[in-house]
């Protein structure tokens, strides 16, 4: 059992969906990223998604790339990301964490390496969306080794063919991609999402989580409703891009998840 499995046993006990929030590492600076990181489960996150800046990010869109860039610009690394959660988990034993990106910075580092130092910061999970699970055994496999949960994207182009084949060596929850495309780029529509989040549930006791596309507390309680819970990321880094000061962006977290938790 890890810290995410712990997290959604517990909120469907109490009957409520999870929030989940991204966030870039580093972004705008290492300082005040982690200042971010610290008051997000005071604002109601259940479940910290935490990018690692890349060079080349295939899924996101111009906000979120930006985010890595500007991370990147700073000087962010993989090393000052694995830091950065190893700081966090100094005030914060129990809010999971999730690291989002892609696989050549952990390629770079090497997998038994990263993973060691991944599990020892105190990292929960990993999102790595460019490895299709025909290269399980490249990290996913040696991931779950190692304690991490290895969380697998669908979306709406997995078809049924294709669902077993991305669930079977997923764990912790199945991440539901809204919309055909990148993130930020078009809203999420409970009407289309809850007939896909049904086909998935039904071949998985796994929690499904619905991402992209979800901006504001309506819409994440639209969506938090007809899922186990949902993740907003482009709409909190927009206001880190924009200079807004931590307490601003916390106060648009604090509403989200007040939306996604009356779900």
């Amino acid at each position: 059992m890890t810290r995410i499995d712990d997290t959604f046993a517990r909120l469907r006990g109490e009957g409520r969906k999870a929030f989940v929030a991204y966030i870039m590492a580093g972004d705008p600076d290492a300082a005040t990223s982690l200042e971010l990181m610290k008051g997000l489960p005071g604002a109601g996150v259940d479940v910290i998604e935490l990018g690692m800046p890349f060079t080349d990010p295939m899924a996101d869109g111009p906000t979120v790339q930006r985010a890595g860039q500007r991370a990147l610009e700073a000087g962010q690394t993989l090393q000052k990301t694995l830091a950065m959660v190893a700081e966090f988990r100094k005030g914060d034993a129990t809010t999971p964490i999730v690291m989002m990106g892609y696989y050549n910075p952990i390629y770079s580092r090497g997998v038994d390496r990263f993973l060691a130092e991944a599990k020892a910061a105190g990292i929960d999970g990993l999102i790595v969306v460019d490895l299709p699970p025909e290269e399980d055994d490249e990290l996913c496999l040696p991931a779950q080794a190692a304690g991490l949960n290895f969380i697998r994207l669908a979306t709406p182009t997995t078809d049924d063919r294709r669902l077993p084949r991305v669930l079977q060596n997923t764990s912790g929850f199945v991440y539901y991609v809204s919309i055909t495309g990148i993130t930020g780029s078009a809203a999420a529509q409970a009407a289309d999402v809850g007939p896909q989040v049904a086909r998935i549930k039904a071949a998985t006791d796994l929690p499904v989580v619905v991402g992209f596309g979800i901006t504001t507390p309506e819409g994440a309680q639209d969506i938090a409703g007809i899922a186990d819970g949902c993740v907003v990321g482009s709409a909190i880094v927009k206001l880190v891009g924009e200079g807004k000061p931590v307490t601003e962006v916390l106060s648009l977290v604090t509403a989200l998840a007040a939306g996604a938790h009356a779900a």
